[in-house]
């Protein structure tokens, strides 16, 4: 089993932890096990995937920005889609290389570590042809966008748990109609608590890539041990 180094971070700004996942992406390629896995909330925040269109984002990014939202245009696939306070984002550092260098595979291996933390609630997530994420219903619950360089992959979920789903209604997320989007508060009638989603779906997580869960250490909210400190980046904004 190969070590998985896991940390539930709270809430951290985009940039740093975009920043954070370069560095572990970069760690793991010249130095080799372990693999990382980052879960996180972060302020509101709207980013641009490689497929984003310009019609995907309803309003003028100083428009956003007035209304109290960061934008980024990053490196994944996919279109548009929104961070916010109350979703779950989880960021897998993760080589593919023992694994077959098979993107779509780690793509549904993804959705399926999802679908069975989903079920430990009483819900019934799936797939749905032709797109990524989790649905419930015709109902998308997350979403998922990823960037692999050198087979390290990068980005990875976002589920809603106790989202803000009004905040989607600013964009077309992921080119579809905000109203698809729900939450576990919207699922359940009430909202679970996020970190304890947060380690039921690492713990989903390590059986679905056949990892070893290290115990969670903490300095504040970034992992001690791990990387004391999270590094900061200057970003390209929109």
């Amino acid at each position: 089993m190969t070590p998985l180094e896991f940390c539930y971070a709270g809430q951290l700004d985009y940039a740093q932890a975009w920043a954070w996942q370069r560095s572990l992406r970069q760690r793991r390629r010249s130095e080799g096990p372990p693999e990382f896995l980052l879960h996180l909330e972060h302020p509101p925040t709207f980013t641009l995937g490689k497929s984003s269109r310009p019609e995907h984002l309803k309003n003028d990014v100083t428009t956003l920005g007035g209304l109290g939202f960061d934008l980024h245009e990053v490196e994944r696939g996919g279109s548009v889609t929104y961070h916010g306070p109350g979703q779950l984002v989880g960021y897998p550092i993760i080589d593919l290389r023992p694994k077959g260098r098979d993107v779509h595979r780690f793509i549904r291996q993804l959705e399926q570590t999802l679908i069975s933390a989903l079920a430990t609630y009483g819900l019934e997530g799936h797939p749905r042809e032709g797109w990524t994420g989790v649905w419930i219903g015709e109902r998308k619950i997350a979403s998922i966008g990823i960037h692999v360089s050198h087979w390290i992959t990068m980005h990875g979920f976002a589920l809603n748990v106790a989202t803000d789903l009004s905040h989607f209604s600013h964009i077309n997320p992921c080119g579809l109609d905000s109203e698809v989007m729900t939450s576990l508060a919207e699922q359940l009638g009430a909202p679970p608590d996020l970190e304890e989603v947060s380690v039921e779906v690492a713990q989903q997580f390590a059986r679905e890539f056949d990892c070893q869960l290290l115990p969670l250490e903490r300095e504040g909210r970034v992992c001690s041990g791990h990387d004391s400190e999270v590094p900061t980046a200057s970003v390209d904004r929109m």
